[in-house]
């Protein structure tokens, strides 16, 4: 007897090693996953620039964008430029996220209100971004606030659609679950509501940042002196490749990055979803 509780807890020991090393194993598969199509077309960019399918001044090599990007970095000026854009892309992100929660959570409760903003809304909507521009200028100049304010137009569109599908959408009985057990409609709210239109928020949010990235280029051509969408200027008016692919590299990187961010927050306060794929 003595000699089979002896043996019990090294059982549990073998057990726990399987499920460690599955978890690691699909770590480490992810990685993989994610670096396959970067890496793939890192290769195919080198072997075009190798053999000359493509010359320099057309598609430069990784190591002159690497280099030139080095060269901002050690004199200084990277720092400046990528500093400017990612304060307008965050702050006019803060601006549009803000009013597109105002509005949408209006909209998505209220049936009148939805009738007396939704068609306006959706027609600003299909308005071209560099329409925008040239009444910015005229009403702000070319100063910050014009800037921040087309990046905050370009994020306010996917955040309010997104917001007023995600209190739609919220399932009925639910509320009614909420009404049976005395709810007040602030804790519907608070406890219901919320928490069930948030996936659909964080949707929008990143839609959003990513037009927010795309909006910023239109914004530093408005006689931006500075940012990675300036440099992007430069590049074509010195006939600089390299500069231009490093700038769109960049744009792509801290992109990345922010969206990343986001991505950690929504899955710390979604810990309750399924995020199980249909295909495995």
């Amino acid at each position: 007897m003595a000699k089979k509780i002896a043996e019990f807890p090294s059982s549990i020991e073998y057990g726990k090693e399987p499920s460690i090393n599955k978890i690691k194993r699909a770590k480490a598969s992810k990685i993989v996953l994610s670096l396959f199509l970067p890496l793939l077309l890192l290769a195919l960019w080198i072997f075009v620039t190798d053999t000359g399918i493509l010359s320099s001044y057309q598609l430069p090599s990784p190591l002159a964008v690497i280099y030139t990007i080095q060269g901002l970095a050690l004199d200084g000026t990277l720092w400046g430029h990528l500093g400017i854009t990612v304060y307008r892309v965050l702050v006019g992100s803060l601006i549009g996220t803000f009013l597109a929660v105002l509005l949408g959570s209006i909209v998505g409760f209220y049936n009148k209100a939805e009738r007396i903003f939704d068609p306006m809304i959706q027609a600003f909507k299909s308005i071209p971004s560099l329409a925008w521009v040239p009444l910015f200028i005229l009403w702000m100049g070319i100063g910050e606030p014009s800037k921040i304010s087309l990046i905050a137009v370009g994020v306010f569109f996917p955040v309010y659609l997104n917001v007023v599908s995600g209190i739609l959408n919220v399932d009925r009985k639910l509320i009614e679950v909420g009404k049976v057990a005395g709810f007040s409609h602030f804790e519907l709210v608070r406890r219901i509501i919320f928490p069930a239109s948030l996936p659909s928020f964080f949707t929008g949010v990143r839609s959003g940042l990513g037009l927010g990235w795309m909006f910023v280029v239109a914004a530093e051509l408005m006689g931006a002196s500075q940012g990675l969408g300036y440099l992007l200027v430069i590049g074509q008016n010195s006939s600089s490749p390299d500069l231009i692919i490093g700038s769109i590299i960049l744009f792509a990187f801290v992109g990345k990055l922010t969206d990343w961010l986001i991505k950690l927050v929504e899955n710390r306060m979604l810990k309750w979803r399924d995020n199980s794929m249909i295909g495995g």
